[in-house]
Parts: C-alpha cells; sequence; structure tokens
C-alpha cells in the first residue's frame, strides 16, 4: 500500500529533507516516527528537497507500507513520535503508481523578507532583514520579464545535479504588506537554490541598485556570477505542491503572507 501525506516543518534545526551522514534531515525524522506507527522500516520520498534552514507548510511525501493503518492512525501516530518543529497535516491512500516527485505538476514557494531599519527578533529564522527600502513596483516589473519556460542556468547553484535547466516560471508576484514583502513563486519544478537566487535578483532590483531589465539580462546571460545574491535560506518555505485533481489530494490555499505574520 502506497500513502501519500502533507508535512509541515521549521527547517532551523535541520539539515535540509535528506537523511544525512553527518546532522539530521527531516527525512529520517518522519521516517523514525512512520516506522514506529508501521512496526517495520520505511523509506518516506517528498516532492522537493529542500535545504538547510528551509521550511515547509505544503510538503508532500509518499511510502509504502504493508501495515493496515487508517488515516487517522497515521497522522495521529506519527505527530506523537515527532518532535514539535515537524508535523503531518494529513495522509491518503494513494494509487501504486503516485510518486511525490514525478506525479506533481507544480510547486509553489514563498520567501519572506522584513522591510525595515530594525531587525526582528521573533522572525529573525523566518524572514530576510533588508534595511534598505525595496520598491515592489521595480521588482514586480522585474519579475515579469523572468516568466514563461526558460533557460535559468543564471539562477541555479553550481552543485545542481538537474540535468536541465529549463523551467516553467508560471508565477513570480511581489506583495508588499507594511514592512513585509511576499514572493510567491511557482514553477512546474526548480532548480538548486532558484528561488533564494530570484529573489536576490530581485532586492537588488527593489533597492535600486541594478534596473529592472538587467532581471532579462541576466537570464539571457546563463551565468551565475551576474545575478544577485542568494538569499538567505530561512526566508524560503515551499507552501503547496500541486497534483493532477483526479486524485483528491488536499490542495492548500496560499495566504499573501504567511500564517502568523502581522498584517
Amino acid at each position: 500500500m502506497r500513502i501519500a501525506i502533507g508535512i509541515e516543518y521549521d527547517g532551523t534545526g535541520y539539515n535540509g529533507w535528506q537523511r544525512q551522514k553527518s546532522g539530521t534531515g527531516v527525512q529520517e525524522i518522519l521516517e523514525d516516527a512512520l516506522g514506529r506507527v508501521a512496526d517495520h522500516p520505511l523509506e518516506v520520498v517528498c516532492a522537493g528537497r529542500t535545504d538547510t534552514g528551509v521550511h515547509a507548510t505544503g510538503q508532500v511525501a509518499h511510502f509504502d507500507t504493508t501495515a493496515e493503518r487508517t488515516t487517522r492512525s497515521w497522522l495521529l501516530g506519527a505527530n506523537s513520535n515527532l518532535p514539535d518543529d515537524v508535523n503531518l497535516t494529513w495522509a491518503r491512500p494513494v494509487p501504486e503508481n503516485f510518486h511525490a516527485r514525478y506525479s506533481a505538476v507544480a510547486r509553489t514557494y514563498r520567501y519572506l523578507i522584513l522591510n525595515r531599519l530594525n531587525r526582528s527578533s521573533l522572525y529573525r529564522r523566518r524572514a530576510w532583514w533588508v534595511h534598505d527600502h525595496l520598491d515592489v513596483a521595480r521588482m514586480q516589473a522585474a519579475a515579469d520579464l523572468l516568466l514563461g519556460e526558460r533557460d535559468f542556468s543564471a539562477f541555479r547553484a553550481a552543485g545542481c545535479q538537474a540535468r536541465t535547466a529549463t523551467r516553467e516560471l508560471r508565477r513570480l508576484d511581489v506583495r508588499r504588506n507594511g514592512d513585509w514583502l511576499a514572493l510567491t513563486v511557482t514553477a512546474n519544478a526548480f532548480l538548486q537554490h532558484m528561488v533564494r537566487n530570484l529573489a536576490g535578483t530581485l532586492v537588488a532590483v527593489g533597492s535600486g541598485e541594478r534596473e529592472p531589465d538587467w532581471a532579462r539580462f541576466v537570464l539571457e546571460s546563463g551565468d551565475r556570477t551576474l545575478a544577485g545574491v542568494a538569499a538567505p535560506a530561512h526566508g524560503l518555505t515551499l507552501v503547496r505542491v500541486d497534483y493532477p485533481g483526479e486524485l483528491g489530494l488536499p490542495s492548500p490555499d496560499v495566504p499573501d503572507l504567511l500564517p502568523g505574520m502581522p498584517t
């Protein structure tokens, strides 16, 4: 039997998603907790691996099991064995050919920026503090130039192992709510550090350091060294993974700002 699960986690204390030889990955924590419920070892496969310090409110994964459990038992049993910073939000049986990564049709990330002169103690691990004023209109103008199916080599990490850098960027919105800026990014798939590199480039435009047209120049160059700095990992959250509707999996809404953020 194959089970799909929704996962929420604070990535602050983890070395990314993947099980690590040294340090702790979210995958390891989940496999241990779910294995206790199943009463046998199992492997959890996620929709998108997140880096050290990156968070998730809408991560999706699957695992195979021979155990007969209700969805309620999977949910409550796993959560009783998980630390407070990792949580299952739902569990559903799915067809054997379902794959959390390869069956996904889109992924959405949220990047949060605190834009004011003073930093925040409470949100220091959830948002990038930028004290220079950021012009949202300039950032959105630059973002619009990056939409579509493009070669995003200029926005991938040097160590990215993806076979191709071509991705379809479907949404790149920049919204301000008081001192808070939220970048919402949707694509069919992402390259390693792609969202963080996009965020760093847009911040360079918003601060006035670069003009909006520079974003298109960077994209067309294919040269990572020409783009902005990689934004810090702690501002990034995986908020949604979309699948074909016939699977009937939950599709969480993506609010203008993350839950709990000041309005």
